[in-house]
């Protein structure tokens, strides 16, 4: 792998402030940005939270914690965040025109030889990939939530993306402490179909009254060795986004068990998305 010093994460969101505390702790020189000055600042704090409650359970030193936070800024001029840079992670909402956008606007102002990646958890990369001029250097690079935390990362290649980068996104990978698997572009890759297909069901049984969501939740758990139950895991990756998610695997693949219960699409309406708005399946303390 060539020397890969920078990167920028596009988005200061839940996740894109995750991948930028990951991208910082293993030693790149990192830029987190957002249009949204107030998001960058609740995202830069947060991540000096998280890092110092990593040294408070001793999962990082506090050289480690220092260390990520020389290396990380914050910046809110696009330009300025993807100039010079190695890497970019897309980690804004998902909507394939939005995320086109970025791709148009970074593949235009960052330099030739940097790899454009995005961290959607659905949609398509080489559809993505198309929207540039250098498709061969766009990929895949899924985080899970909460990114500091669960060390999967699903790489994912797009019909046109080059072996090489995918060789380079794998070392990455490792320099950041995942865990990698590789898949090719399909319709929620292989984690999302997996997730949402359990995720939904869990919600058809809370609906049909089959059983509590703790219940449901436990039996996952203690049953199956997940570490976390499908309902609660909704409700922290946002149940906003479950729906999304879904509605697009149903279209996409024709496939029923994706398709969203009404008590989800209702859920959404009253806005009860989870850990973010303090109800979703459970109530959570904001």
């Amino acid at each position: 792998m060539n020397v890969l010093r920078s990167v920028a994460v596009i988005g200061a969101g839940t996740m894109g402030r995750g991948i930028a505390q990951v991208s910082a702790l293993a030693g790149f020189a990192t830029r987190l940005f957002d249009v949204d000055i107030q998001i960058l600042e609740e995202g830069m704090n947060q991540i000096g939270q998280q890092l110092a409650e990593g040294v408070a359970r001793d999962k990082i030193t506090e050289d480690d914690r220092n260390l990520a936070l020389a290396h990380l800024s914050a910046v809110d001029d696009l330009g300025e965040a993807v100039q010079d840079i190695d890497l970019m992670i897309e980690a804004v909402p998902e909507r394939m025109a939005l995320k086109q956008q970025i791709f148009v606007q970074v593949s235009a102002q960052a330099p030739e030889h940097a790899i454009l990646a995005s961290n959607t958890s659905s949609l398509s990369i080489s559809e993505i990939a198309a929207s540039t001029s250098c498709p061969e250097r766009v990929i895949g690079m899924h985080f899970f939530n909460p990114a500091h935390i669960v060390r999967l990362l699903e790489i994912v290649r797009g019909h046109q993306t080059c072996e090489q980068v995918v060789d380079t996104v794998r070392e990455i990978g490792a320099l950041m402490n995942r865990e990698l698997v590789v898949v090719n572009d399909s319709p929620g890759f292989a984690s999302s179909r997996l997730g949402i297909a359990l995720g939904m069901e869990a919600i058809r049984m809370v609906e049909q009254g089959v059983a509590r969501p703790e219940d449901i939740d436990a039996a996952m758990v203690h049953g199956y060795r997940h570490p976390i139950g499908p309902l609660r895991l909704g409700d922290l990756v946002g149940l906003d986004v479950r729906l999304s998610v879904g509605e697009y695997l149903c279209q996409a693949l024709g496939a029923e068990q994706f398709r969203p219960p009404e008590l989800l699409q209702r859920m959404v309406a009253e806005g009860k998305l989870g850990r973010k708005t303090g109800e979703g399946f459970y109530v959570w303390e904001k």
